[in-house]
């Protein structure tokens, strides 16, 4: 997949008319049409004036290629990170609203365990025996102190992760730390809760997990991994068009200047 021509089509080429006038040049072609600018995203000149203009170094931020397919994962982990979050919000909700009041949510869920064991049965699934079912009855015999406590951790785990998808959708270099740093400190927990038992649902998460620490380390260069910070600026530096052009244009001076 051509990951900028994909963005291009999306949100539209991105032409930007730098002041410099050789720099203004390269990027720039006379057609029968009228004048086209280079897109700084996938290359192709576009008909038509440059969308914005200015310094050279005023210029947006344009990713490329493989920098470009980098973001769209990244944002991807984001919005994973707010989806959990959300989940944990409305379980917070959930139970902060019948806190108060759970002899008569024990009393509902009693009725409608009772009025759903018959077509459990037919579907061949036994609800005494099943996980939720007795976790639901631990929570119905927690105390009051101890389930406060439990709504803070949840308060505390969904405001982690919206802290991570900030970070990570804003492509700051924190929140790549910060998204390592949180995710790893969770991962002993997942492997107890695997080892307790193995569901299809915590397996998937653990590997998501372990991925996208791997993923983050090694396609951003954390922790001084290949390079680390300076050699990511110089591959972002390196991809960028106008980066490519402007040593095009000093590469023709330094020629002439040996001529």
């Amino acid at each position: 997949m051509d990951w900028s021509l994909r963005s291009c089509a999306v949100r539209g080429h991105e032409t930007y008319a730098p002041d410099e006038p050789e720099l203004r040049d390269r990027l720039r072609v006379t057609t029968t049409a009228g004048e086209a600018w280079r897109c700084l995203r996938c290359g192709d000149f576009v008909a038509g004036p440059a969308r914005r203009s200015g310094p050279a170094d005023a210029a947006p931020e344009v990713p490329r290629g493989r920098l470009l397919r980098d973001r769209t994962i990244q944002r991807l982990l984001a919005a994973e990170r707010v989806l959990r979050a959300a989940l944990f919000v409305v379980v917070v909700v959930v139970l902060g609203r019948f806190r108060d009041d759970r002899s008569a949510l024990q009393q509902a869920f009693d009725t409608d365990l009772a009025l759903f064991r018959p077509l459990a049965q037919q579907l061949g699934w036994d609800v005494d025996r099943s996980s939720v079912v007795h976790g639901i009855d631990r929570f119905f015999a927690w105390s009051p102190n101890a389930l406060s406590w439990l709504l803070v951790g949840l308060v505390g785990y969904a405001a982690l992760n919206l802290v991570e998808a900030y970070g990570l959708w804003s492509m700051r270099r924190w929140g790549e730390y910060f998204s390592v740093v949180a995710t790893s400190v969770f991962l002993p927990l997942e492997i107890h809760e695997i080892a307790e038992k193995v569901t299809v649902l915590r397996v998937l998460l653990l590997v998501v997990n372990v991925l996208a620490i791997v993923w983050l380390i090694w396609s951003k260069r954390l922790f001084g991994v290949r390079g680390g910070g300076r050699a990511a600026a110089a591959e972002h530096s390196a991809a960028s068009l106008l980066t490519v052009e402007r040593a095009a244009v000093l590469a023709e001076r330094d020629d002439a200047v040996r001529g």
